[in-house]
């Protein structure tokens, strides 16, 4: 019975939390179609704007009918918006004529998520390791020198760690490439292409890593220095545990609360962020297209962008409930 009764609660908590996310969603999407909707400019002027000869009010009429635009804000258009974005439908792009903006979104995303991918691994891995073991072994010479270069890390922006990157190891030195994903004249789909890739990426991987490692020592020292002051770590010492014991059973679980709830939420918003890596190093992403999109003020592309960022961070709070209830059974 009381197992029965825990799993109720545990479905319940689980059921909260992914009500909570629907919401948010709906909630984000809904002030992502206000946002562009009370920017300045009439979105049919911009839908002509690259015609060669005087755009008359009547054809300027005739493109707000053919887009629904003279409809009512509300309830007609925002219906509309919300229903065509749950089918995937993020309407077409002003700049780009005639192509889908989430088949433009797609096209570049995959070049976003292998930089923010390898850099949030390679930081997790090294950034992570590097705070617990800082804060189980306080005020050691690791600890002094880790949590100096960390605080620089985490005080500096990425762009200009970007910057900085572009000027001493592609520049100066010329060992890396600092601008776009392949050489020119590269064919893909090669080996060789695979590493011409993998050279062009190094340094945004290395300036959105650097970025997250010094987070990650700072939270994860600060979790592990307060988990070894507490009464447990006592008392398992007391019990004659050894230093492994008290680390793998108490310890690292208990410090890796905090922990996992900043990789989750750093996996929402590094991508907001490494949009001005990418424009650094003219990165394909993302990034670059919201820079076009910007410039162009393509506002179908900028909403899709938008609220990808925003549903992104939706769903690694999500992430970093569910995984805190796993870790913490006090919570559900």
């Amino acid at each position: 019975m009381a197992s029965s009764g825990q799993g109720g609660r545990t479905s319940r908590h689980i059921g909260r939390i992914l009500s909570r996310a629907v919401v948010t969603l709906l909630m984000v999407a809904t002030l992502n179609f206000i946002l562009f909707r009370v920017i300045p400019g009439d979105p049919s002027a911009l839908l002509l704007s690259g015609a060669r000869i005087s755009v008359t009010p009547e054809q300027i009429e005739t493109q707000r009918l053919n887009w629904g635009l003279d409809r009512p804000l509300f309830p007609d258009q925002v219906v509309d918006y919300l229903s065509a974005t749950l089918q995937g439908d993020l309407g077409y792009s002003f700049k780009f004529r005639g192509q889908r903006v989430a088949d433009l979104i797609l096209e570049r995303l995959a070049a976003t998520i292998a930089l923010v991918g390898l850099a949030q691994f390679i930081a997790i891995l090294s950034g992570v390791m590097l705070g617990l073991y800082s804060g189980w072994r306080r005020g050691g010479a690791v600890d002094h020198i880790a949590i100096g270069v960390s605080l620089a890390l985490y005080s500096t922006p990425s762009f200009w760690l970007g910057m900085l990157l572009v000027v001493i190891f592609s520049t100066s030195l010329g060992w890396l490439p600092g601008y776009g994903a392949y050489s020119p004249g590269m064919i893909t789909g090669s080996l060789d292409s695979l590493l011409d890739y993998l050279r062009h990426l190094a340094l945004p991987v290395t300036a959105v890593a650097l970025g997250l490692i010094g987070q990650y020592v700072v939270v994860a020292r600060a979790a592990m220095s307060d988990v070894v002051t507490e009464d447990y770590m006592v008392t398992a010492r007391a019990k004659g545990l050894t230093n492994g014991q008290m680390l793998m059973r108490h310890a690292f679980r208990n410090a890796m609360l905090p922990v996992v709830t900043l990789i989750a939420l750093n996996l929402g918003y590094v991508v907001a962020g490494a949009i001005t890596v990418e424009a650094v190093f003219a990165w394909p992403g993302i990034g670059g297209l919201t820079v076009e999109a910007l410039n162009a003020r393509d506002y179908p592309v900028l909403q899709g962008i938008f609220l990808l960022l925003g549903a992104s961070i939706v769903v690694a709070n999500l992430a970093a409930d569910l995984a805190y209830s796993l870790l913490d059974p006090r919570v559900r």
